[in-house]
């Protein structure tokens, strides 16, 4: 694959030098996809842009609650806040986000997105201009997750002209946020922006005797450097970004009896539970305008991740410190047992409970904390032609498009042992470095596109194809920190993805759109596992005018194979790293959007919007019980995807002042493909109120309200138990611009 690598760059450099005629992109321009909803909606598929003044009606830090405005997106919530969210577009896994294509400002941003592309760091919602979806054959053109589609993160742009904006906010659980940036372009072309979004809260959870709480804090800064002369072809852009993070968080959840008591409570076994993250962003854009409709840009990316989740992982009855005792007995099959009432390796139910209350001292090493500390790189170069022409009647916006990329997770882990004395944990062995974990994941990739959209008379067509490809290669090394070697595996995979798709104007306010692409998913190193392939369509209608737009799409995913990957977030009773074939699955639905005004009396308009998707999805096959994905009949439903979900907004909005109410609903899901008892979710339906009054040009207060009613739901089971939504919270602020 290196030397097509080679090949190819230098096809492409040569391609651009000797070019005689693109839509003109300068550096700055190549950070969004469809850059405004207007854009959005000239697309010939399913495509939603949310700016910057839809943002600021709730000025939520949570992606979560952001992203459940996009139909055919669901989200499956783990702690409350979405620092690491799990969110699925069109029926893919939600685990970890890792079967979506997930950028920020165009840029592949998982820590290591071929070879371990869950998302442990997710960028600051705080911190963002915008979010954009993009689905159906354009997806092809983001790779590569193109099966669900690609989530772009826009980050605040170097402002025209001198300006900047403070935000504080303050909310319960001793929340608290700092979002402030400067920023100015001078008339020599040189522009900049400097950021800073600090985030931190003592979170909504308790922990069983313990005064350590359940909350984060989060610091974030950003700088952005540009020079583009008015009179010069040339555009340049850096960025420098960087994250700290430091969060209380733990994987064990409760069982259905404890949530029903309390479901803020926390296990006092989970005290030492801590995620520490470190990571940081480098990226450097040119642009070349090389003639009125012919532009060239070059972009080269940096990424690197370090974390360190300290967790605890389950209970050896008998104290031998074996992995595979630890395994029986995680806290996923504990938590199981006590809600089926039932004992576990030679422990009664009552004994169990106890464990978990606080009141049973264990046997010396019965408890197993990991420490599961990685570090990433993703890094590459990728290229862009843009060329728009128009010839006879026909426009052309030609783009082609190449990517070198590669990735690696490097893995030394540590499991350590402790006991449980009267209800504190007690360490016994701090264990070997590398006895949980000792492996590096690489990947190296390439990747081609092109897309061409072309606009005659009433009709867009945008036909296009990518080509991917994959090396991926596993080490694994014994226990110690010498990382002597133990075995390894690869997987190299080649595919190509031809896409389709098509618009036309019945009139000036409605459109038909179509299309049908071949969906991809880069499969992992596990030998004898196939890639996740599907053939996908969608078609379905737009209607806007100055007053009222909609929108209303069916889609149809047709899996050749469905695949599985153990992680362990999965809850899963398998190793860390393997796949799973879950062979043929059908995920078809519906997404629906309406955005409109409903009246305008005495200067107060009332905008309401509606989003709704509706989302059949199921295995084609039986299959065997497998660690991953459970016993599957055909007709089972997937995993975490609700068949309803919705979104209603309703607003009122002054010469000065605005308010807004927003409520969610998300069908109960099942967990396992089995769907037994306690493999479900509750349905959930909750309420956000906000409102914002502008006392001068420069200074807006703001107020919120998340989960108005304070809902308590199950809204997951995985990891390991019960997980609640977050309670009522009220927040405060203030937003001074200048």
């Amino acid at each position: 694959m290196k030397k097509s690598i080679l090949a190819s760059t230098i096809a492409l450099a040569i391609f651009a030098n000797s070019a005689i005629a693109h839509s003109p992109k300068a550096a700055d321009e190549t950070v969004t996809i469809y850059g405004s909803s207007t854009g959005a909606q000239a697309a010939t598929g399913a495509a939603q842009y949310i700016g910057e003044e839809q943002l600021a009606k709730f000025d939520y830090s949570d992606i979560q609650r952001v992203i459940r405005q996009i139909p055919g997106v669901s989200v499956q919530v783990e702690d409350g806040y979405g620092l690491r969210p799990n969110i699925s577009i069109r029926g893919v896994a939600t685990e970890r986000s890792g079967r979506i294509t997930l950028l920020e400002d165009n840029i592949l941003i998982a820590p290591a997105p071929y070879s371990a592309p869950s998302a442990y760091y997710f960028p600051t919602m705080g911190r963002m201009s915008a979010v954009e979806v993009v689905k159906g054959p354009a997806a092809i053109t983001q790779g590569p997750y193109t099966i669900g589609g690609a989530l772009n993160m826009v980050s605040t742009p170097i402002p025209d002209t001198q300006s900047g904006q403070v935000t504080l906010e303050a909310a319960q659980d001793a929340t608290y946020r700092l979002h402030a940036n400067v920023g100015d372009k001078l008339d020599n072309g040189f522009g900049y922006l400097v950021e800073a979004h600090q985030w931190q809260s003592d979170g909504f959870q308790d922990i069983d005797r313990s005064d350590t709480n359940t909350g984060l804090n989060v610091t974030d800064l950003t700088a952005k450097f540009a020079y583009a002369p008015s009179d010069s072809a040339h555009s340049v852009e850096l960025k420098l970004q960087m994250t700290d993070q430091d969060s209380e968080q733990s994987y064990l959840g409760l069982t259905d009896n404890d949530f029903s008591q309390n479901s803020t409570r926390r296990y006092g076994l989970s005290e030492l539970d801590n995620i520490s993250t470190e990571h940081s962003q480098v990226i450097l854009r040119y642009g070349y305008k090389i003639s009125d409709d012919f532009n060239f840009t070059a972009t080269a990316y940096n990424n690197q991740h370090e974390r360190n989740w300290f967790k605890t992982e389950g209970i050896d009855v008998d104290g031998s410190d074996n992995a595979q005792d630890f395994s029986r007995s995680s806290w996923s099959n504990v938590i199981s047992a006590l809600n089926n009432n039932e004992g576990l390796n030679g422990l009664s139910a009552e004994q169990l409970q106890g464990i978990l209350d606080g009141d049973i001292d264990t046997a010396q090493g019965s408890i197993q904390i990991r420490s599961n500390a990685r570090e990433y790189f993703s890094r590459g170069v990728q290229f862009g032609l843009y060329w728009d022409k128009t010839i006879g009647e026909v426009k052309h916006q030609l783009e082609v498009g190449l990517r070198v990329h590669e990735d690696e997770e490097d893995r030394l882990q540590r499991n350590s042992t402790y006991q449980q004395v009267n209800g504190k944990l007690q360490l016994n062995d701090l264990g070997e470095l590398g006895n949980a974990g000792n492996r590096v994941q690489e990947a190296q990739a390439l990747a081609l596109h092109i897309y061409d959209r072309i606009e005659f008379g009433d009709w867009v067509l945008t036909p296009g194809i990518r080509f991917e490809d994959i090396e991926q290669k596993r080490t694994r090394f014994n226990d110690g920190e010498a990382r002597t070697f133990r075995d390894d595996r690869e997987n190299d995979t080649q595919v190509i993805l031809p896409g389709f798709g098509a618009l036309y104007k019945i009139d000036e306010n409605f459109t038909l759109v179509a299309g049908a692409h071949k969906g991809f998913t880069a499969p992992s190193n596990s030998s004898g596992v196939r890639e996740e392939e599907a053939i996908n369509y969608e078609f379905g209608f737009r209607f806007a005018n100055n007053t009222f737009n909609a929108e209303a799409i069916y889609f149809l995913s047709d899996y050749d194979n469905l695949l599985g990957e153990c992680t362990a977030s999965s809850g899963s009773d398998c190793e860390i790293g393997d796949a799973f074939n879950g062979d043929a699955a059908t995920v078809q639905g519906i997404e629906f959007v309406l955005k409109t005004e409903l009246t305008e009396f005495n200067g107060i308009s009332v905008p309401f919007n509606i989003t709704y998707t509706y989302i059949d999805s199921e295995f084609d096959t039986d299959i065997a019980d497998t660690a991953f994905f459970g016993d599957v009949s055909a007709g089972d439903s997937i995993p975490y995807i609700p068949e309803n979900q919705g979104q209603i907004s309703l607003g009122l909005e002054g010469n000065n002042w605005s308010a807004y109410v927003n409520g969610v609903y998300v069908d109960a899901v099942c967990v396992k493909a089995s769907c037994a008892a306690f493999e479900q979710t509750d349905g959930s339906f909750t309420v956000d109120i906000s409102g914002n009054y502008q006392v001068s040009d420069a200074l807006k207060l703001f107020a919120r309200i998340e989960n108005l009613t304070d809902e308590q739901d199950i809204v997951s089971r995985q990891p390991y138990g019960a997980r609640p939504n977050k309670t009522r919270t009220f927040s405060v602020g203030a937003q001074y611009s200048f």
